[in-house]
C-alpha cells in the first residue's frame, strides 16, 4: 500500500469524524505531510561477512533504493484533484474523475508502465478512497458468499460453506474503522465508542455488522453476509441440492395458496434467501409490505413496500421497533406481511395478523427444528408480556401458521431443507406437527461428506380443502403423486 493511500485512507477518517468542511488547501497540507512523514523509512542495514573487517575497513552502507515514480501518484492527486468538487459528485462521476488524474499524472510523468499496471494503480486508489479498501476484491468474488474481518491481519471469507483464510490485510485498526465508518455512513448511521455495534447494509444488499472497541477486544470487527447479484429461484435450490424438485413445486403451490409459512433455521442455513425464492410466486397483483432490521429482501413483485428498522440516536431516542412497523403495515391495505426475522414481541402482532385477513404472510426465526421453532415463539410472546398465557398463544398459532419448513447448514456446508411440516392442530394443549417432506441422512455418510435423499411420508395436507377451493386440487394431487 502506497503512503499516499495510505495518509488519504487517515485523512478522509479524520474528516469523517469531525464533520466539519475543511479547506481545500488545508486538505492538501495535511495529505502532503502525512505522506512525507509515512514515506520515511530507515537505511537498510550493511550486509555482515562470516569474518567481520575491521571497522575501519568496512564498507559504507548502500544508499536507498530510490522510490518508484508510480509511488508519487497518489500524493500528486491531492494536488490535481478538487476534494469539494469531488465531494459533490455522484460515485459514479468520483470514479471517473480519479481514473482521468490518474491516466493524465501517468502521461505527465511519462511513467513506464503497461495498461494492466495502471488499472491496478487506479483500482487501488479508488477502493481506498471510495470503496471498501482491501475488501474489494472479496466482494468481487461470486464464490464469497461471507466476509469476516476480525482485526486489521484476520480476514475469513467463506466458499462452499467452509470458512478460509484469506491473504487479505489491512493497513492497522484504524485503517479498519475508516472502512467500517464508511459503510455504515452510507444508511445513515454511525460507530464509535458511543454507538460500538451497527447493523448495515451496502449498495447491493449484502448485510453487514460492525463490532469496534472497547466490545471488540482485539480491534474492529466486520462481519459481510454478501447476496447472489441476481435473486435467487427455487429452481436454482434445487439445482444445488438444497430441495427436491417435488419439494420445489410443493412450496411454491403453498405461496399460491396463501399459506402462512414459518422457515426455521440457525445462522447462516439459508432461511433467507429461501424466504426470497418463495416470494417468486406471490402474485403479481398482491400489495405486499416488508420489515426487516436491515434491508435484504429483494421481492420480484412489482408492488411492495419495504420498512427497515432505526435504532436509538445518541440521545437514546427516535428508535424505530419492528413492532411499531408492523402496527404501521396493518393501516396500509397490505395483502401479505413479511418479517424478515421474529426475534420479539412482534410475534404477537404478526399472528393477530395472520388471524385476521392477511393470509400468506411469511417470516423467518431462529430455531433447530420446528418444535423448537414453536416453542420459542410461545417463549417470545411471554417476553413480550402476553398475560392470556401459553395456552391462548398456542391456540392462535395453531390457526395462524399452516407450514413450518426447516434449513441447516450441515456439516458438508451444503444448506438443505430438512422438513417441512404441516400444523394440523392440537391435542391436549399441544400443538400437533405432521412432516410432508423430510430429508434422511444415508449410512455411507462421512464426517466430511453428508449424503441421503428427499423423502415425501405420503401424507395429505390439511389444507387440501384450500387447494380444491382455488381450483387447484389437481395441481396437488399431481406434485403429491397422489
Amino acid at each position: 500500500m502506497t503512503p499516499l493511500s495510505r495518509a488519504n485512507a487517515a485523512l478522509t477518517y479524520v474528516l469523517e469524524r469531525d464533520g466539519h468542511a475543511w479547506p481545500l488547501d488545508r486538505q492538501r497540507q495535511l495529505l502532503e505531510a502525512a505522506v512525507q512523514s509515512l514515506a520515511i523509512a530507515p537505511a537498510p542495514a550493511p550486509a555482515r561477512d562470516a569474518d567481520p573487517a575491521p571497522a575501519a575497513d568496512a564498507a559504507p552502507p548502500p544508499e536507498p533504493a530510490a522510490r518508484p515514480a508510480w509511488q508519487d501518484i497518489p500524493r500528486d492527486l491531492a494536488q490535481v484533484l478538487d476534494f469539494s468538487a469531488l465531494a459533490a459528485q455522484s460515485p459514479a462521476e468520483q470514479q471517473t474523475t480519479i481514473r482521468e488524474a490518474v491516466h493524465g499524472l501517468c502521461e505527465t510523468r511519462r511513467l513506464q508502465l503497461n495498461r494492466a499496471e495502471i488499472d491496478g494503480l487506479v483500482a487501488t486508489i479508488l477502493a481506498d478512497m471510495l470503496g471498501l479498501g482491501p475488501l474489494e476484491a472479496l466482494m468481487a468474488d461470486d464464490s464469497i458468499t461471507d466476509i469476516m474481518v476480525n482485526g486489521a491481519d484476520r480476514v475469513y471469507v467463506e466458499r462452499g460453506g467452509k470458512l478460509e483464510l484469506c491473504p487479505v490485510r489491512f493497513r492497522d485498526n484504524d485503517h479498519v474503522m475508516a472502512v467500517a465508518s464508511r459503510i455504515v455512513g452510507e444508511v445513515g448511521r454511525r460507530i464509535d465508542e458511543a454507538q460500538p455495534m451497527v447493523d448495515a447494509r451496502l449498495k447491493d444488499g449484502s448485510r453487514v455488522n460492525v463490532a469496534v472497541p472497547p466490545l471488540a477486544i482485539d480491534g474492529p470487527a466486520i462481519t459481510i453476509r454478501k447476496f447472489p447479484k441476481s435473486p435467487v429461484r427455487l429452481d436454482t435450490l434445487v439445482e444445488k441440492g438444497s430441495l427436491s424438485a417435488q419439494m420445489a413445486a410443493f412450496l411454491g403451490l403453498a405461496s399460491v395458496l396463501r399459506l402462512n409459512i414459518l422457515i426455521a433455521g440457525g445462522t447462516g442455513s439459508g432461511k433467507t434467501t429461501l424466504l426470497n425464492a418463495l416470494s417468486e410466486f406471490i402474485p403479481q397483483n398482491e400489495r405486499v409490505v416488508t420489515i426487516e432490521d436491515a434491508a435484504e429482501l429483494r421481492l420480484l413483485q412489482p408492488h411492495v413496500v419495504r420498512f427497515e428498522t432505526r435504532p436509538p440516536n445518541v440521545e437514546g431516542t427516535g428508535e424505530v421497533t419492528i413492532r411499531t412497523l408492523m402496527r404501521n403495515a396493518l393501516r396500509m391495505r397490505p395483502d401479505r406481511i413479511i418479517i424478515g426475522e421474529i426475534r420479539g414481541e412482534e410475534v404477537l402482532d404478526l399472528l393477530q395478523a395472520m388471524n385476521t385477513g392477511h393470509d400468506g404472510s411469511m417470516s423467518t426465526l431462529h430455531a433447530n427444528s420446528p418444535r423448537e421453532a414453536l416453542t420459542r415463539i410461545e417463549n417470545m410472546a411471554a417476553l413480550a408480556g402476553f398475560a392470556a398465557g401459553p395456552a391462548v398463544v398456542r391456540r392462535q398459532l395453531a390457526d395462524a401458521v399452516q407450514l413450518v419448513v426447516q434449513v441447516s447448514r450441515m456439516r458438508d456446508g451444503r444448506r438443505r431443507v430438512t422438513s417441512v411440516s404441516e400444523i394440523v392442530g392440537r391435542a391436549d394443549e399441544a400443538i400437533t406437527l405432521q412432516d410432508i417432506f423430510t430429508f434422511r441422512v444415508s449410512p455411507d455418510s462421512t464426517r466430511d461428506t453428508v449424503r441421503g435423499s428427499f423423502v415425501h411420508s405420503g401424507y395429505r395436507p390439511a389444507f387440501a380443502t384450500r387447494a380444491a377451493d382455488y381450483g387447484l386440487a389437481d395441481d396437488l394431487d399431481r406434485i403429491l403423486g397422489a
